[in-house]
C-alpha cells in the first residue's frame, strides 16, 4: 500500500471531525476498540500512559510533557488531534512524525483486523478516529516506547483513547465547546472530561472555573484519586517575554523551576505549570525526571498554530481559538504581548461553534474584519459570521477562501499593523500554507 492509498483508506471510514459528532452515547462503544486491539496483541498496554483531556490547552500540555520525557531519556510516543497539514502530525515518537512509509505499512497491516471487526459489527463499526488510535498504539508498540502521551479527541469516558489505564490523568482548562455533545453547563462538560479518571489514579488539573473545579474534586474523591491542582498545589510566576519565548518560575511540590517556553500567551504559563505538575507526579512514582530534564524539554517544545508569529512586518499571528475560552485568551494575549497601530482580524469557524460568544470576545480589539471559510467540509459559510459582526456594528468583508483572505489583509495592512488569523485550526493551517507560498514565514 502506498501512502496516498493509506490516507484514502483512513478517509473511507466515518470521520466525526468531518460529519459532526452524534449525540447518542451508543455511537461511542469502546468495546469495538478493545476488540480491534485484542486482535493486535493489546499494544496499548505495553507502555505507561499519560492521558490528557480538557477544552483548551490539551495539545500544548501534551507536547510539553512528551518533550520533557524525551529529554529525560525516555522513548516517548505522542498522539494528538486534529492535524494542521498532514495526518502524520498526529503520531510522533520523540518528536519525529511517523513516516509516510511506516504509516502506509501499518494501515496495510491493520486493514484485515479492522475489516474483521466491522464485518462482525458486534458493537458497531469502527470510525476514523478509532482506527487511528489503534494505529498509534500499534506504532508505539513497534517502536517500543516507554511512555505514550495521549490527547483525547473529545470528552473523556467514551473517547477511543480511554481504553488505557493511565499513570497520570491531566485535565486542562474547561470551557464551553461542543455543547451539543458534552452538555450546556461547565459542570456537565467537566463531568464528561472527568471520564478519563480511573480508580486510585493521579489527576492533575489546570486552573478551572469554580463550577468545573468542584466536579473534578468530587470525581477524584469518588474514585480515590489523588488530585493536584495548579494554582494552589503548584503555582507559577511570569518573569518576562519577548516575541520568541516567555520565562516563568514554577513552584512545584518537589522543586522550583526556572523555565523558558517558546510559546506565547499567559495561558501557556498555566499549561507549562500543568506539565510540570504532571511530570512531578511521574517523578513521585520513581521516574528519573530532573529539574534539568523538565527545563530542557519545555525549552525545546514545538506546537505550531497557537499564537504563532508568521511575520514581523506586518505582524502576522495565527491562533486556533475556536471557542469562547480560547477567544478570551487570544484577546488578552494580543493586548499583552503585541504593539501595533491597527489590527485586522481574519476569521473562519466550524459549523458547530458558538460564534456569538467568540465574536463578542474579539470584536473590541479589531479595526477591520475579514470573514472567510476553510476547505473543511464542516466550515461555516461567511454570511453568518458577517451577520454576527454586523450585530456589533462592524461591517466585515467576506472573502470565500483563506489564501485570498490573507492576501486581502496584507493589502490592507501597514508595516506596523497586526493581522490575526483565528477561529479554527483548519483556517490557521491554510493561512500558514499561504504564508509559506508568499515567503512570509522566515
Amino acid at each position: 500500500m502506498k501512502y496516498q492509498e493509506a490516507i484514502d483508506y483512513i478517509n473511507s471510514y466515518t470521520d466525526y471531525e468531518k460529519v459532526g459528532m452524534p449525540h447518542d452515547p451508543a455511537f461511542y462503544d469502546l468495546r469495538r476498540v478493545d476488540e480491534l486491539l485484542a486482535y493486535l496483541g493489546d499494544p496499548h498496554r505495553k507502555a505507561s500512559s499519560i492521558h490528557i483531556t480538557g477544552t483548551n490547552g490539551k495539545g500544548s500540555v501534551a507536547a510539553m510533557v512528551a518533550s520533557a520525557l524525551t529529554t529525560s531519556g525516555y522513548t516517548t510516543g505522542l498522539y494528538t488531534s486534529p492535524h494542521l497539514h498532514t495526518w502524520r502530525e498526529r503520531i510522533r515518537v520523540d518528536g519525529e512524525l511517523i513516516s509516510e512509509e511506516e504509516l502506509a505499512r501499518l494501515v496495510a497491516r491493520l486493514k484485515p483486523q479492522v475489516e474483521a471487526v466491522n464485518r462482525k459489527a458486534t458493537y458497531g463499526e469502527l470510525t476514523t478516529f478509532e482506527f487511528l488510535t489503534a494505529l498509534a498504539f500499534a506504532y508505539f508498540g513497534q517502536k517500543e516506547v516507554e511512555f505514550q502521551v495521549l490527547e483525547v479527541g473529545m470528552g473523556g469516558k467514551f473517547d477511543a483513547t480511554s481504553v488505557i489505564k493511565p499513570v497520570v490523568c491531566i485535565i486542562t482548562s474547561v470551557s464551553f465547546d461542543h455543547m451539543d455533545v458534552l452538555g450546556n453547563s461547565l459542570a456537565e462538560i467537566a463531568a464528561e472530561k472527568c471520564g478519563i479518571i480511573k480508580p486510585a489514579s493521579t489527576v492533575v488539573s489546570s486552573p478551572q472555573p469554580d463550577e468545573a473545579a468542584e466536579v473534578i474534586r468530587e470525581t477524584c474523591r469518588n474514585y480515590g484519586a489523588q488530585l493536584i491542582m495548579v494554582g494552589s498545589d503548584v503555582t507559577w510566576q511570569g518573569l518576562g517575554f519577548d516575541l520568541s519565548r516567555q520565562r516563568l518560575r514554577v513552584q512545584g511540590r518537589r522543586d522550583i523551576y526556572e523555565l523558558s517556553v517558546p510559546l506565547l500567551g499567559q495561558h501557556q504559563l498555566d499549561n507549562a505549570a500543568t506539565a510540570v505538575a504532571a511530570l512531578e507526579a511521574l517523578a513521585d512514582k520513581g521516574l528519573n525526571i530532573s529539574r534539568e530534564g523538565i527545563s530542557k524539554g519545555l525549552k525545546r517544545v514545538s506546537w505550531p498554530g497557537r499564537l504563532q508569529i508568521l511575520s514581523r512586518r506586518p505582524l502576522v499571528v495565527v491562533d486556533g481559538a475556536h471557542n469562547v475560552g480560547a477567544a478570551r485568551q487570544l484577546a488578552q494575549s494580543i493586548e499583552q504581548y503585541f504593539d501595533f497601530n491597527q489590527a485586522i482580524l481574519v476569521i473562519g469557524a466550524s459549523l458547530d461553534k458558538d460564534i456569538a460568544s467568540i465574536v463578542s470576545e474579539l470584536v473590541p480589539l479589531f479595526d477591520k474584519v475579514i470573514v472567510t471559510r476553510s476547505r473543511h467540509p464542516r466550515a461555516m459559510a461567511t454570511a453568518p459570521l458577517a451577520a454576527e459582526f454586523a450585530r456589533h456594528g462592524v461591517k466585515a468583508q467576506a472573502v470565500e477562501d483563506v489564501p485570498s483572505a490573507l492576501s486581502r489583509a496584507l493589502a490592507l495592512a501597514g508595516g506596523k499593523d497586526l493581522i490575526c488569523i483565528a477561529g479554527s485550526l483548519f483556517v490557521v493551517a491554510e493561512a500558514m500554507e499561504q504564508a509559506t507560498r508568499l515567503s512570509l514565514i522566515r
